[in-house]
């Protein structure tokens, strides 16, 4: 049995960051706790590229294009969508995770969900830094774990040995 697991560690990973500027009192913050991440496991500032994107919306399409270049080993997009009046924040949420997820799926690179999406803007100053911990640290964290776990899997496997060789068993049938 093969078990792949990957660790979490940033040394000798490429990171792109795409963060919304719209909600900057929170994605500032979602943005420090993924930086914070990044460092505190081994990535050096060199292998860090951050985007800054108008808002939520747009960050699937700049995720797609930073997959696109090969330069990176895992996208960390992040962002934050409030609930307004409207429903305009359905159609957001429903949009960028759509987006995200296709990014990775038609890359195949690891793009990250750090979008906070949140009913008011006390639950969204909790999940950047306060009460519930930092969503952008926690995307960073699972980034460098797909990331390593990726490069686990495509690494060459040890050739196994056999151990004899199978004989071949004749029935009675191929016998007649």
């Amino acid at each position: 049995m093969n078990i792949y697991e990957g660790i979490i560690s940033g040394r000798d990973l490429k990171f792109a960051i795409v963060v919304a500027r719209f909600n900057d009192f929170i994605t500032s913050k979602l943005l420090d706790g993924a930086l914070d991440a990044l460092k505190r496991h081994e990535t050096p500032d060199e292998n860090i590229s951050v985007a800054r994107v108008p808002g939520a919306f747009e960050i699937p399409l700049v995720a797609k294009k930073m997959a696109s270049t090969g330069n990176f080993d895992a996208i960390i997009c992040l962002g934050a969508v409030i609930r307004g009046a409207t429903t305009h924040y359905d159609y957001v949420c429903n949009e960028v995770s759509k987006g995200i997820a296709q990014v990775g799926l038609q890359s195949g690179v690891p793009t990250i969900f750090g979008i906070v999406t949140t009913e008011n803007i006390q639950q969204a100053i909790e999940r950047a830094g306060t009460k519930s911990g930092n969503k952008g640290y926690d995307a960073a964290i699972s980034a460098m774990e797909m990331a390593n776990l990726l490069k686990a899997m495509d690494a060459p496997k040890p050739e196994r040995k056999r151990r004899g060789r199978r004989k071949k068993v004749q029935t009675p049938e191929a016998e007649a």
